[in-house]
């Protein structure tokens, strides 16, 4: 909670903006990703999951 916390003003962190996938943002927190996008003032997360999953 404290990664996506300090990103939510200004995408601080580990993001990354995915091509060609939805969510379009990535966040990397160790071995686990956040897939969010941002709309408006709103961060949406849309999946929690071990590197290895996140994607499936």
């Amino acid at each position: 909670m404290a990664k996506i916390e300090a990103m939510k003003d200004n995408l601080q962190g580990d993001v990354k903006q995915l091509k060609n996938f939805t969510p379009n943002y990535r966040l990397r927190v160790g071995n686990y990703r956040i897939l969010f996008e941002v709309e408006e003032i709103t961060l949406v997360i849309y999946r929690v999951k071990h590197r290895q999953n996140i994607y499936n």
